[in-house]
């Protein structure tokens, strides 16, 4: 059974309509990446998926529940980390952790969401004196209080310095060693790069793309192959191929990169040639993300 299955999922606000006719799934066990602009219906599928807004019709299963039914059998089930929690500034770390597993029946260690999230060393400080970051640290810990089979991240790492961004993902990635399913929301698609197992881009409240990051960020995307050749040599020719020469250096796109680099390198080492800045890149997530949202505000 999937840990989340949405079927023709539709939202209306009056005459608006947000989302429009939604169909995904998140297995058990997986990090799940849900991507979109802002308006784009992302909140607002997200919300009824932890029951918190009525969807106008489709069909929504979390964990084999109806999320709109709000059940306490659900809800001792799931964890949600928002992107900005009130908590106890007063007490400490370990209180407020104390305090929080006392609403589960069956609540994860204190000690053990210490250890999992890293705040080993802050459990006798005070709320109100931890950074950013460990505030951060201290809302992932409170939403695996009930020790939840699956957990809703809503941009988790905003405003995180790189160092700390990293860190967030070491604790997301031990999430998943446990066996939680992960539903990640984020604007960082170089975290949905590293993180998520498969992901979906909402846009105008349609999903337009799903699949694994690096096969979606492979989509109708040539690769780039780029360098500089001496001006006095002529290129082999590289049929099937793009060629774009520019000031600073060689451009080809090619479907087919092993073959091209095959034939320049080859040609290269032939005549002695130095290629300078030779790279191969493909379309990063984010190049697509913003090509596939691009493509349906146009066609909205």
């Amino acid at each position: 059974m999937a840990a989340i299955r949405v079927r023709d999922l539709r939202k209306s606000y009056g005459a608006m309509e947000a989302v429009r006719g939604v169909d995904f799934d998140v297995e058990e066990g997986e990090v799940f990446g849900f991507l979109g602009p802002n308006g784009a219906g992302k909140t607002t599928t997200v919300e009824i998926l932890e029951g918190y807004r009525q969807r106008s019709a489709g069909e929504v299963t979390v964990l084999g529940h109806d999320p709109a039914k709000g059940e306490r059998a659900l809800r001792e089930r799931i964890g949600i980390v928002l992107q900005e929690t009130g908590v106890e500034r007063f007490l400490t770390v370990a209180e407020v952790l104390e305090l929080y597993c006392g609403y589960y029946p069956r609540p994860r260690a204190v000690d053990e969401l210490l250890t999992l999230t890293g705040l080993e060393d802050k459990r006798n400080e005070v709320v109100k004196e931890l950074s950013g970051g460990q505030r951060r640290r201290l809302d992932l810990a409170l939403g695996l209080a009930g020790d939840p089979d699956l957990v809703f991240l809503d941009e988790p790492t905003t405003g995180f310095d790189p160092t700390a961004r990293r860190e967030a993902w070491e604790v997301i990635r031990n999430l998943r060693s446990l066996g939680k399913t992960i539903f990640l929301t984020t604007h960082y698609m170089d975290e949905a790069q590293h993180l998520a197992d498969r992901v979906a881009v909402i846009a105008a409240g349609r999903i337009v793309a799903a699949g694994p990051p690096d096969r979606l960020a492979g989509r109708n995307r040539a690769t780039e192959i780029r360098f500089t050749a001496p001006p006095d040599h002529r290129l082999p020719d590289l049929a099937g191929a793009s060629v774009t020469a520019l000031d600073r250096g060689v451009v080809v796109r090619t479907d087919d990169p092993t073959a091209v680099l095959h034939v320049v390198t080859g040609w290269a080492l032939e005549r002695g040639v130095t290629l300078d800045g030779l790279t191969v890149s493909r379309p990063t997530l984010e190049d697509v993300y913003l090509e596939l949202t691009a493509e349906a505000a146009n066609g909205q």
